[in-house]
This record gives structure tokens, C-alpha cells and sequence, in this order.
């Protein structure tokens, strides 16, 4: 029997890239040009890879969904990070929020169970790292341990993160040192 894998599901915008912020919330970049990595984010990943996690990223895109943005964009940004960082998946959900209880919209944990399932996971042995409520209650329903990067948005957790940070290199430190 195979044995199974660690991984590391992260939130894309503001765990691997700047977010736009507006009204103390993070809003994605609307094109190529505003994607900006966050410090340190290549070395985590790079630590997390060297250290045999699975690297998935897990992203809600709702303004696909909405009409405001275009696939061709998100797509074009997901290019970018395929060239910058060792990544093994990155899961998008584009629902808008408007389908009642899609079961890949976060804060469903659909897109992390369908990779756990496709790449052979152990969720105990798994993290998700995000900045949002959305995320870490994503990572609760799926059964996986949960890191916070709190930046102090003008939002609520809902659920408490096993762990709380303040970047992704801090977390990637935290996750190789347990």
C-alpha cells in the first residue's frame, strides 16, 4: 500500500500575494500587473517542498463568477506563480457565492477533500494556511491542522485556528519545527 502524503493547502491572495485592501478588507489583484508576491513566501515554499509537503493552492475567485474579472486573468496570475514557486496544484473555485452551499466554495472544504482524495493525503499530517475565516474553517471541516496569519482585517474568525502567525515563512518555520 502506498504510503500517504503531507501537504500544505494555501490561500492564494494575502498568504502568497499582496492583497488590495478596501475598508480593512483584502480584495484580490485585478490583473498580472498587481500581482505582487509577499516577503518570504518563496522561501517558505521552497522549505515546505525541500521538506517533502505537497504544495497545493486553494483559492476562491468569485469575480469570475460576478462578471468582474475574466478566467483568462486568473489564469494568467496562476501562470506566474507556476514559474515562480514549486507548486504541485492550485484549485480554483469560481462560484460567486450565489450557489447555495457549492461544495467548493470556502469555507466548504471541497477543494482540499478532492485533492486529499486525487493525490493519495493524509489530512492529520496537512495544514491550510490562510488569512481569512473562510480559510480556516475550510481546514477545520476537512479535518486538517489550521494556520491563521492574522493581519487584523475588519472580520471575525469563526472558528479558533490551531495556530496564528504573521506571514507564511513564520508558518512554514512553525509547521517543519512540529
Amino acid at each position: 500500500m502506498m504510503s500517504k502524503v503531507r501537504s500544505v493547502f494555501l490561500d492564494r491572495d494575502g498568504v502568497i500575494n499582496h492583497p488590495i485592501i478596501k475598508d480593512g478588507k483584502p480584495y484580490p489583484p485585478k490583473n498580472l500587473s498587481e500581482f505582487k508576491l509577499m516577503p518570504g513566501v518563496s522561501e517558505a515554499v521552497h522549505l515546505l517542498k525541500e521538506a517533502g509537503f505537497l504544495i497545493v493552492v486553494i483559492t476562491n475567485q468569485p469575480d469570475v463568477g460576478r462578471g468582474t474579472m475574466t478566467r483568462e486573468t486568473v489564469e494568467s496570475i496562476h501562470n506566474k506563480m507556476r514559474e515562480t514557486l514549486p507548486l504541485n496544484e492550485i484549485r480554483v473555485c469560481y462560484d460567486d457565492g450565489k450557489i447555495v452551499n457549492s461544495e467548493f466554495r470556502k469555507p466548504n472544504p471541497g477543494m482540499i477533500l478532492a485533492s486529499v482524495k486525487e493525490n493519495n493525503i493524509d489530512p492529520k499530517e496537512s495544514y491550510m494556511v490562510g488569512d481569512r475565516w473562510r480559510d480556516i474553517d475550510a481546514g477545520k471541516r476537512a479535518g486538517v491542522r489550521t494556520i491563521f496569519i492574522d493581519y487584523g482585517y475588519a472580520e471575525e474568525l469563526r472558528e479558533k485556528p490551531d495556530y496564528r502567525v504573521s506571514s507564511l515563512l513564520e508558518a512554514a518555520k512553525l509547521i517543519l519545527a512540529i
